[in-house]
C-alpha cells in the first residue's frame, strides 16, 4: 500500500514529474488560500455575534434601568428630601402602606408636625387603585414622597435604608379584609407574613436599627367571648385566615424582638372608619348603595342578635399610632446582633363604645337623607365575629390615648367627604 501522502498524485513516473510538482504547489496554494479565507470569515462572524450579544445585553440592562420604578440619582434625592426632619427631636419614618387608608392619614400627621416621612406602597387592586392614587396626590402636595414597590422586595428595602437611616418604621402595609381571605388566601400569606418577615430582616440588619410600630388587628381575639377585649386575653382561636396571619405576625415580631433586639409595638385596631376610607368596609359600601338606591345586606348573629362593632374614627387611630412612635423605646441590636433587651408592646386602639350595625345604618340614613333598603340575613360562616369591644386602659396609660369622636360625629365627617369626593350635590351625583 502506498504511503498516505502519495495517494493524491499520479502514479506514472517520468514526463509527469515536473507537472506533478507544479500541480502540487497550485493545489497547496488553493488549499491554504481557501482555509485562510474561511478562517477570516469565521473570525468575522464570531466577532459580529459577540458584538451583537454585547450590545443587546447593554440595551436590555439599560431598558431594565430605565423602566425600574425606583433607583437613580433623582429618586434618591426625592427620598432624602422627603425624609428630612424639620423639628427639633423629630424622627425619620418609613411608612409602609402609605397610600392606604390609615397609612395616608398617619403620614400626613407626621409630616405636618415636622417629621421626615417616606412612604412605600404597591398600589394593588384589592380595591380601586384610583383612590390610592388620589391619596398619593394629596400626600405629594405636602411633600411626602411615596415609593411604588412591594414590602417583599428585599433589595428595595435595603436600598431605602442605605439612602436614609430611618429612626422608625410604621408598618401598615397588609392584605386587609376578613371575607376576601376565602377567595385569595395566598395574598394574606404573601403580604401579612412573608412581607412582615422581609421587613424585619431588613430592620434587624440596619445600623442603627429602627424602632418598629406595626398594625395587628382586633381580629386576633377571634372567638373570645370575654368582653371588653384586653391585651392579656387569649388569642389562640382565630375565626378567619386574616386573623390567623395577624396573630402569626405577633408571634413573629416577638421572635425578632427576643433574638435581635428590635423595639416593636403592635397595635390592634378596632374597625377604623372615616374620610378616605376603604371601599370594602361596611359603612363605605352602605353609603354607596344607599345613594344609588340599591339594597344593603345587614347581617345578624345567633338568636337574631344584632352584630356590634367598636367603630373607631381615623383621627383617634392616628393619635394612637403617633403616640406609639413617640413612646417607642430604642432597638438595642446592631448589624443583626442583640446588645440587650428591647421593648415589646401590644395595645388595643378602639373607641370602647360598641354600636350595632343597624344603628350605624340609621345614622347614615340621617346624614344622607335617604332611606336604606335593608336586607336582613343571618351571618354566614365567613370569618366574621358577632361583636368587638376594646379595653384601652393600657393605651390610655402608656400612650395617652383618648378617643374623642363618637360614631354620630365621625360618620357626619365621612359622609361630607364622600359626597365631595364622588361629586354628589344634595344626595345626587353631579354630571
Amino acid at each position: 500500500m502506498p504511503p498516505l501522502e502519495d495517494e493524491t498524485f499520479p502514479s506514472t513516473p517520468g514526463k509527469f514529474k515536473i507537472e506533478r510538482s507544479h500541480t502540487m504547489n497550485r493545489q497547496l496554494y488553493r488549499c491554504f488560500a481557501s482555509t485562510s479565507t474561511m478562517f477570516l470569515w469565521a473570525l468575522f462572524l464570531i466577532a459580529l455575534t459577540a458584538s451583537y450579544l454585547s450590545f443587546q445585553g447593554f440595551v436590555d440592562s439599560g431598558s431594565r434601568y430605565l423602566s425600574a420604578s425606583w433607583g437613580g440619582i433623582q429618586w434618591e434625592k426625592q427620598v432624602r428630601t422627603s425624609a428630612q426632619i424639620h423639628r427639633q427631636g423629630g424622627m425619620s419614618v418609613l411608612v409602609t402602606g402609605a397610600a392606604g387608608f390609615v397609612g395616608s392619614h398617619v403620614s400626613l400627621a407626621l409630616k405636618r408636625r415636622g417629621d421626615g416621612v417616606v412612604g412605600l406602597d404597591n398600589f394593588n387592586d384589592y380595591y380601586d387603585p384610583s383612590l390610592k392614587k388620589a391619596r398619593k396626590s394629596l400626600l405629594n402636595t405636602h411633600e411626602v414622597f411615596i415609593v411604588e414597590g412591594d414590602v417583599n422586595d428585599a433589595k428595595l428595602l435595603a436600598k431605602l435604608f442605605d439612602v436614609v437611616a430611618f429612626t422608625h418604621v410604621m408598618h401598615l402595609a397588609a392584605q386587609a379584609g376578613v371575607r376576601y381571605a376565602m377567595e385569595n388566601p395566598q395574598s394574606y400569606v404573601h403580604s401579612n407574613i412573608a412581607g412582615l418577615v422581609t421587613l424585619l430582616e431588613t430592620c434587624k440588619s440596619a445600623n442603627p436599627q429602627p424602632a418598629i410600630v406595626w398594625a395587628s388587628s382586633s381580629s386576633v381575639y377571634g372567638l373570645n367571648e370575654k368582653v371588653p377585649f384586653s391585651e392579656s386575653d387569649r388569642t389562640d382561636q382565630p375565626a378567619s385566615l386574616y386573623a390567623a396571619t395577624k396573630k402569626a405576625g405577633e408571634e413573629i415580631t416577638h421572635t425578632y424582638n427576643h433574638i435581635y433586639g428590635l423595639s416593636i409595638t403592635g397595635l390592634r385596631f378596632f374597625t377604623v372608619y372615616g374620610p378616605w376610607g376603604r371601599p370594602d368596609m361596611a359603612y363605605f359600601s352602605f353609603t354607596r348603595n344607599i345613594l344609588q338606591g340599591k339594597p344593603i345586606t345587614v347581617y345578624r348573629g345567633k338568636n337574631r342578635v344584632d352584630l356590634a362593632r367598636d367603630f373607631t374614627y381615623i383621627d383617634d387611630i392616628v393619635k394612637g399610632c403617633v403616640g406609639s412612635l413617640d413612646t417607642a423605646g430604642k432597638s438595642t441590636g446592631s448589624g443583626g446582633k442583640k446588645r440587650g433587651p428591647a421593648p415589646y408592646r401590644i395595645f388595643n386602639l378602639g373607641n370602647t363604645s360598641p354600636v350595632t350595625v343597624p344603628t350605624l345604618v340609621s345614622i347614615l340614613e340621617r346624614h344622607l337623607k335617604v332611606k336604606a333598603k335593608r336586607n336582613i340575613v343571618d351571618m354566614p360562616g365567613n370569618g366574621d365575629v358577632p361583636f368587638t369591644h376594646a379595653n384601652i386602659s393600657s393605651a390610655r396609660a402608656e400612650l395617652g390615648y383618648k378617643p374623642t369622636t363618637d360614631l354620630q360625629t365621625g360618620l357626619k365627617k365621612f359622609v361630607k367627604w364622600y359626597l365631595s369626593y364622588y361629586g354628589y350635590n344634595h344626595g345626587k351625583p353631579v354630571n
